[in-house]
């Protein structure tokens, strides 16, 4: 099997807040995995890898967060996600309208691609890149 990442889970304060943010940001799917568990599975899409069968990305958890959540400006604690998509400005913009701040904003990095960071509404980081075409532009043509 090697050793590819194959799940991922984000902790929340307030796990709802953070399925709505989620589902409407990245249109992901969450289903509470059982009532007297605080933990839903999460569904990132098509093609995404499962128990068995290889795939191009990863699904992952959401838990109910253990301790305090992390305080604004205060180093990342752990590891942060980086998602692939099509559209970095815009996913930034409905981010921001959906109650995530910033963190890094859209910005193209050479060999690399174009590349955002937002903090969700419980303080986690993450961030979202789009590749950086062979002619110079981004995916959305940038």
């Amino acid at each position: 099997m090697g050793n590819l990442v194959v799940h991922f889970e984000i902790h929340a304060t307030e796990p709802e807040r953070l399925v709505d943010f989620y589902s409407g940001l990245f249109g992901w799917t969450f289903s509470r995995y059982s009532d007297s568990m605080d933990y839903w599975t999460i569904h990132t899409g098509e093609g995404s890898i499962e128990l068995g069968a290889g795939g191009h990305g990863i699904n992952g958890g959401l838990t109910r967060r253990r301790g305090p959540r992390p305080e604004p400006g205060a180093p990342i604690n752990g590891a942060d996600l980086v998602i692939g998509l099509s559209d970095v400005d815009g996913t930034y913009a409905r981010g921001l309208e959906l109650g995530a701040t910033a963190a890094l904003p859209p910005d193209d990095m050479p060999g690399v691609g174009r590349l955002a960071y937002l903090i969700d509404p419980d303080g986690n980081v993450f961030g979202f890149i789009s590749p950086i075409l062979s002619d110079g532009t981004n995916a959305m043509g940038g």
